[in-house]
């Protein structure tokens, strides 16, 4: 059965809270995470936190509980929620677990900015095991180029789905350029389609869809560096980059037509809603821009998730130029090592290899960074193509908002956004308000 708007809104909310969790200002909170228990450097466990997505959280946990027996360690593995706020408490407590997995490479950074957090060299994780590794998802746990974290689950972002059976009989195919999905949203139009599945609502975090659309074009616009410096606020957002995706999409999907309601309805819209019509036979938009947490029925009709073969279509999104650069946005769950010893650094071994997630896939989201990963185990042809995607890129970014300051990143860049696409406001105002935003230090 189908969820209710009101119940997929629901089942969003703790997503949605934990995006809008920032890195700074944690400690003040009264909730402990549902952390707690010993530290497992002095009693012989290893304690490992996480906060990954339940499904792919247990198929992990069995695979790292049987290589550890099989080595003679004990682990004590658990999933908590808010781990940014719960492994600064900890550790601030002196407290802190062997291993993190850590959604947010700004929270790896405040740990080695307190002084905690291991360097994961060599002898910690043998440079043979990570040689696959996904370019750029290496670079992701890295804090001023030494590697404090490990990817070792990705999710993918730059991703467009579509009602793949209504696809292949209007004939369209998936643009290779930027140019090209301009041509084919006109293309859409001409044919008396609505090119965009969109929408921005969520709850307390309205606007953050808007944010994945800008950082998929500043990197294709800007390039790698651009992008990290943009990230860093060494390019400001009041600049020609990213005037020029701004102008890309109000061009594209922003402009009359392009949008079930208009662009008037898109902050009411919630993100997870927006693709509702996209499932019939005569489809009311064509094209979902969002990352491959959506395949869920949470937010698309139960008869697509069980044939998703058969019913979802999805390219991804295109570079600037055909045969350029590449990059691919995506996030991902870091292992580190937080409590040096013996068990924990074997412990990190087994987190780094390639097998890890043999367990994990079949039944789950669950998309390992090593190319080298055995993609037969993937549930879906769909879940293949997707990985794909990201083993393609020329290299996998980090999500932008999730790096940047919570005061911008899951604040001004949401809010402002907003109020841009709800044309409360015109552009040079809403690129000074994100800038001035930028806390001092």
């Amino acid at each position: 059965m189908r969820l209710t708007a009101t119940r997929r809104r629901t089942a969003f909310a703790a997503t949605a809270a934990a995006l809008a969790l920032t890195t700074t200002g944690c400690l003040g909170s009264d909730d402990d995470g549902g952390g707690g228990g010993e530290s497992g450097g002095d009693d012989g466990v290893v304690e490992i936190l996480a906060t990954t997505d339940p499904l792919v959280f247990d198929g992990l946990k069995a695979k790292v509980e049987e290589e550890a027996e099989a080595a003679g360690i004990e682990v004590n593995m658990e999933r908590v929620d808010n781990i940014n706020q719960l492994i600064l408490t900890r550790i601030q407590a002196g407290d802190p677990p062997d291993i993190a997995v850590i959604p947010q490479p700004g929270v790896i950074k405040q740990i080695v900015d307190r002084g905690e957090g291991v360097e994961l060299t060599d002898d910690i994780v043998p440079a043979d095991l990570i040689a696959d590794m996904t370019p750029g998802t290496l670079e992701a746990g890295q804090i001023d180029g030494t590697q404090y974290g490990l990817m070792i689950s990705m999710n993918v972002k730059s991703l467009v789905f579509y009602n793949k059976q209504a696809w292949e009989e209007a004939g369209y195919e998936a643009p290779e350029t930027l140019d090209d999905l301009a041509a084919l949203t006109e293309q859409i139009k001409s044919d008396g389609g609505t090119p965009w599945c969109f929408g921005i609502e969520s709850g307390a975090a309205t606007g953050w869809p808007a944010t994945d659309w800008f950082e998929d074009l500043i990197m294709r616009y800007g390039g790698a560096d651009v992008y990290n410096q943009w990230v860093t606020n060494e390019v400001k957002f009041d600049s020609d980059v990213v005037r020029q995706a701004a102008d890309y999409l109000e061009t594209n999907v922003l402009a009359e037509g392009n949008v079930p309601g208009g662009r008037s309805s898109i902050a009411s819209v919630a993100f997870g809603d927006a693709e509702d019509t996209m499932w019939e036979d005569e489809p009311g938009c064509w094209m979902f821009k969002q990352g491959n947490f959506v395949v869920s029925a949470d937010f698309m009709p139960q008869d697509v998730v069980d044939n998703v073969d058969e019913r979802i279509g999805v390219f991804g999104f295109p570079p600037a130029e055909a045969g350029g650069e590449n990059p691919v946005l995506g996030g991902g769950d870091l292992a580190t090592l937080l409590e040096d010893n013996d068990d924990s650094r074997a412990i990190m071994e087994i987190l780094a290899d390639v097998e890890l997630g043999t367990t994990a896939a079949p039944e789950s989201s669950f998309i390992s960074p090593h190319t080298e990963f055995d993609t037969s185990l993937y549930p879906s042809d769909l879940t293949r193509q997707i990985a794909d995607v990201a083993y393609q890129a020329d290299p996998f970014l980090f999500d932008g908002s999730d790096q940047m300051p919570g005061e911008v990143g899951a604040g001004s860049f949401w809010k402002e956004m907003t109020a841009w696409i709800s044309e409360q406001q015109d552009l040079d105002t809403t690129l000074t308000n994100i800038d001035d935003s930028w806390p001092s230090s």
